[in-house]
């Protein structure tokens, strides 16, 4: 059976060669989120973003506002976490 895409290479021979600009869609921030935190101070400045949200724990006493408000701050460090290691190629 042919390939539809018109490959004639099996398996994942098809990537040898392949530069990063053609394997990554175009307008995609990933690339960007690694730049901006590659480095000493992006390090820094992740670090301190997870210790802010991720690392932190509310009390027994916490309001469902308080709460809710934490978990939306994690999912945006969790998201930049990702982004950042996926324009790694991680």
């Amino acid at each position: 059976m042919a390939d539809p895409a018109g490959w004639t290479k099996g398996g994942w021979d098809w990537l040898d060669g392949v530069s990063p600009a053609e394997v990554v869609p175009a307008g995609d921030p990933a690339p960007s989120f690694a730049r901006c935190f590659a480095g000493p101070d992006g390090a820094r400045v992740l670090a301190t973003l997870k210790a802010m949200t991720l690392e932190r724990t509310l009390g027994p006493d916490a309001s469902d506002a308080a709460l809710r408000d934490l978990e939306g701050q994690r999912r945006l460090v969790a998201l930049i976490l990702a982004l950042a290691a996926r324009g790694q190629g991680a």
